[in-house]
């Protein structure tokens, strides 16, 4: 079963190794971690989102041995994102401020970006990044694409989509 659990970090060395601990001792397979160290809860705790399968029978245990590591859950539901897709930005990706265009995206509620890979051949060239966006679905990855294509148009960046999608 694939299950999505947001949980808080304190902000103090060894907090993820804490965290995956649970996951490992109980077999589950971790899928994507996204961990907004440069946020902060109101509670002043750092936000990480995990996506991974396990049996449906040890998600309450390893939710509890998380708790009792001092690692606060905040939510667990069965994983709610079901489209996908890759899209490759080009131009100066990093100049012009990659957080802030992931931001865009993961502040819907309806779609996340997933999965980042950057390649960045030298300071004053063109750098491009695979951005792997998750949705709830068909629909909402179209709204998704749209913000990310205003964004890519707003920062002078090329946008490529998979042949068969158009947005």
């Amino acid at each position: 079963m694939r299950v999505s659990m947001d949980i808080e970090l304190k902000d103090v060395p060894g907090q993820m190794l804490l965290a995956l601990q649970p996951l490992s001792e109980y077999k589950a397979n971790l899928i994507t971690v996204v961990h907004h160290h440069q946020k902060r809860t109101p509670r002043k705790t750092v936000p990480v989102k995990l996506i991974l399968e396990t049996r449906p029978e040890s998600i309450e245990t390893i939710k509890a041995k998380l708790e009792e590591n001092g690692i606060r859950v905040v939510r667990v539901g069965e994983h709610r994102f079901r489209e996908s897709i890759n899209v490759v930005l080009i131009g100066h990706v990093v100049h012009t401020g990659i957080q802030d265009t992931i931001d865009e995206i993961d502040r819907t509620g309806f779609a996340e970006v997933v999965d980042l890979s950057l390649s960045m051949p030298g300071i004053n060239m063109l750098s491009s990044a695979l951005m792997k966006i998750d949705a709830v679905g068909k629909e909402d990855l179209q709204k998704a694409l749209a913000i990310l294509k205003e964004v890519s148009t707003k920062k002078d960046l090329l946008m490529v989509l998979p042949i068969d999608i158009q947005a």
